[in-house]
């Protein structure tokens, strides 16, 4: 009797089973780009041409003010794509200019506007810079990754380095969408 009731059981689970994976695979089989219920998403990245087009136009942003300056720009995930370092800028601009564009692209945000977040537990988070000088580098609603930007004096001119580089490309990028 317990066999029978079992096999039942699974006879009725199978079927349902196969129900679902019947409705699911139709569904999927009509455009599934556009699909809501895709089983897979289309990441769009910027090349590594734009990203080195942001990063030197960053450093050379802060060299018109007479700054030597490091940039480093990450895709949306944090991942280094691209690092320029000015001839006479501090080694640990390096770093620090990764950090922030690290954070930002990870809080998807500036990291100027990290104010609350580093007075949090979060600021001992190795790895994160809660500084001025990390930006988004967004068209079209897409956050394609972040640049940030060190060696200045304070973080403010930072950032501005980093937005005049996002700025060189920004246009490209909402052309693209």
């Amino acid at each position: 009797m317990i066999s029978s009731t079992c096999s039942k059981n699974i006879s009725t689970v199978t079927g349902i089973v196969t129900l679902i994976l019947t409705f699911t695979l139709m569904g999927f089989s009509h455009s599934a780009a556009a699909d809501e219920h895709s089983p897979y998403i289309t990441i769009k990245r910027m090349t590594m041409e734009t990203a080195n087009a942001v990063a030197l136009a960053a450093v050379l942003a802060c060299r018109e003010q007479g700054v030597q300056s490091s940039a480093t720009v990450v895709d949306k995930n944090g991942t280094v794509q691209a690092v320029v370092r000015d001839t006479l800028a501090p080694p640990v601009s390096i770093t620090v200019s990764r950090l922030k564009a690290y954070t930002a692209a990870n809080f998807s945000v500036a990291t100027s506007e990290l104010g609350r977040q580093a007075s949090s537990s979060l600021a001992n988070v190795p790895g994160l810079m809660m500084g001025a000088g990390g930006v988004l580098i967004e068209a079209g609603g897409t956050i394609y990754g972040a640049v940030g930007v060190s060696g200045a004096p304070s973080g403010e001119t930072d950032e501005a380095c980093a937005k005049a580089g996002v700025a060189v490309v920004i246009d490209n990028l909402e052309m693209a969408e």
